[in-house]
């Protein structure tokens, strides 16, 4: 698959961490997917419904990182990809999230987790 719908940096407000004043405190949470997508359909019928609407993909990226808290940036991923892939018209989704505020004591410009899923 060639095609892709690409989403960057969308930000989001979470409560996500191991450590309690991370859970607390909450930060910010930067989010990257590039979804793997037959785009033929839609170009030939310049319809949005038939493609993945990128605002209301959006919406449900953002509703996960407002959710219910985890510790792992592995887990949020495994969430955000799950989302992705709950439209039919996905086939792989690549899901990074961004955690810039992470609790490092020593100068970094980003740490993230990035994973791949796709459709057995």
């Amino acid at each position: 698959m060639s095609d892709t719908i690409t989403l960057r940096g969308l930000r989001a407000y979470g409560h996500h961490g191991v450590y309690e004043f991370e859970r607390a405190n909450g930060q910010t949470f930067v989010i990257d997917v590039v979804l793997e997508v037959d785009l033929a359909p839609a170009a030939g019928s310049d319809d949005v419904g038939d493609t993945v609407h990128y605002g209301e993909l959006a919406d449900a990226l953002v509703a996960i990182v407002t959710g219910e808290a985890v510790n792992l940036l592995e887990t949020l991923a495994a969430r955000l990809a799950d989302a992705c892939l709950a439209d039919a018209r996905v086939h792989h989704a690549t899901v990074t999230v961004h955690k810039p505020q992470a609790p490092i004591p020593h100068p970094f410009e980003d740490v993230s987790v990035t994973i791949r899923r796709g459709r057995t």
